[in-house]
């Protein structure tokens, strides 16, 4: 056993060296009479190196055009077909070997989104959404694609009822007798809850209770979640964060949560005042930097979150205000509304740590209370242990022994990790059983380490100090943090 745990370890790290993170694609939507022909498109993305690409349908002269060209199609079920393959496991086999088949896999698809925002639908769509999306799963299960093109379905944040705190984030209980079997579908396959986030229209409706610059990911200050004291300078993170707790309030909590849909407009109407070409400049190009640099949110740290730029080009025939009219990155020209590097090598970024949600002031990490006793025990272990903590402290009869809970010990453990490790967020990770605080833990003659004190009154001795750079350091911490949750999953195996 002990063999096969170092084995896999390897292996774990062998797959680290080739993981690329987080990526940025785009939408590209055809609302519009005045747009290039797929093939024109096609150079386009290629040119400006766009790896990912959102379509609405399963369009078959767009297929064509993206074969052979190595960029990765999400494709699209519209609402207005989810009965027809709700009703017939059928019509979903022969959808897929005349839409799919013909073009894979030199079309290169790797989604397949069954019905959009079906909550926002007038016609009501809702109760077909998973049977359609099992049979599509089932025709794809038929051929053997089953396992490369993955099944979901697209969402507005008004699937939930509250997303502030981030941490009373909940599903709207009127859409839960569609909701709860299609989280049980992503999560039996391994497919990600996918969610479309505006905090454009979060700021133009409510002006006075949503700053600008939280917004655009340029503030200075910070919203505290009073429950988690977790802090927040963007609302994306708070957004994606409420999506998160929902989906643990339910016990989901192995789904990944995907951004299909987010951006800015670049133009609106007179009462639109932050529609504008700059704000969209800034909001695109922060997040690009946010999601290329695997910064993750506050609540999940380093996470993996594949984001999609609404949208490629501005669509003319999108009814509704101006700036419906107007969220694309190009004209239909081909020409660019502003300046936009897809690759953060350009005009992003590409600074480790580079808009970390994050606080100025000192911070700790403590083990939630919240957390199920056997990952806290596991955690602790590997703390003490490969995490090369020293744990004298929390033995009988020393300082920070009492109060005797596992609680009390993995706070003083994970503490110890985190400041050692750079006090990154991704260092307070711990398998999301650490809490980042502002509020100094230490009690009595326990003294936490905080940063730049690594001495602790426990072991009166000093902490190995690094004289590697910080962006090695961080480098060290995520690489070290994520091995921390494959190992917590291992031990947890090893102990069943």
């Amino acid at each position: 056993m002990a063999t096969w745990f170092i084995f896999a370890t390897s292996l774990f790290l062998t797959y680290l060296d080739c993981c690329s993170g987080s990526f940025i694609g785009v939408c590209y939507g055809r609302s519009a009479d005045d747009l290039p022909t797929p093939d024109k498109v096609s150079q386009l993305v290629q040119l400006h190196k766009i790896k990912y690409l959102r379509i609405y349908d399963s369009n078959i002269q767009v297929l064509k055009a993206f074969a052979n060209t190595g960029v990765e199609l999400m494709i699209g079920i519209p609402n207005s077909d989810l009965m027809s393959f709700s009703q017939f496991q059928s019509n979903a086999d022969t959808w897929l070997k005349n839409s799919i088949i013909p073009y894979y896999p030199a079309t290169k698809i790797t989604y397949i989104t069954v019905g959009a925002e079906v909550t926002e639908d007038p016609n009501n769509a809702s109760s077909f959404v998973v049977p359609a999306m099992t049979n599509v799963l089932t025709a794809l299960k038929k051929v053997g694609l089953h396992k490369r093109i993955k099944v979901s379905s697209t969402h507005s944040l008004g699937v939930l009822s509250r997303s502030f705190p981030p941490s009373a984030g909940a599903f709207n209980s009127s859409h839960a007798h569609f909701l709860k079997p299609m989280l049980e579908f992503l999560a039996d396959n391994q497919s990600p809850f996918m969610i479309d986030i505006y905090p454009y229209y979060a700021y133009r409706d409510s002006p006075n209770k949503v700053s600008l610059d939280y917004a655009l990911f340029e503030s200075s200050s910070e919203v505290i979640d009073p429950n988690t004291g977790l802090l927040y300078t963007n609302m994306f993170d708070s957004q994606i964060d409420a999506i998160y707790f929902a989906l643990s309030a339910l016990n989901f909590r192995t789904i990944k949560i995907m951004v299909t849909e987010t951006g800015w407009p670049s133009k609106g109407s007179p009462k639109e005042t932050a529609a504008t070409a700059d704000n969209a400049q800034t909001y695109n190009t922060n997040l690009i930097r946010h999601v290329i640099n695997n910064t993750g949110t506050p609540e999940k740290p380093g996470e993996e979150l594949n984001v999609y730029i609404f949208s490629l080009f501005n669509e003319n025939r999108k009814p509704g205000l101006e700036s419906e009219r107007n969220w694309g990155l190009f004209y239909p020209d081909q020409t660019s509304v502003y300046n936009l590097d897809f690759t953060g090598r350009g005009v992003v970024d590409m600074t480790r740590g580079a808009n970390v949600t994050k606080s100025n002031r000192t911070s700790w990490c403590i083990a939630s209370s919240k957390a199920p006793q056997i990952d806290l025990q596991n955690a602790v272990d590997w703390a003490c242990g490969p995490g090369s903590v020293d744990c004298t402290a929390i033995q009988p009869s020393q300082p920070c022994f009492e109060p005797d809970s596992l609680v009390s010990h993995a706070s003083y453990a994970f503490n110890s990790y985190y400041q050692q490790n750079g006090a990154s967020d991704i260092a307070c990770s711990f398998g999301g059983t650490g809490v980042k605080v502002d509020k100094d833990p230490s009690y009595d003659k326990c003294i936490y380490m905080r940063a730049g004190n690594n001495k602790t009154v426990a072991s009166n001795t000093t902490a190995k100090s690094s004289s590697t750079s910080s962006s090695s350091q961080n480098e060290k911490s995520f690489i070290s943090s994520v091995l921390v949750t494959f190992l917590l999953v291992l031990l947890n195996i090893l102990r069943s």
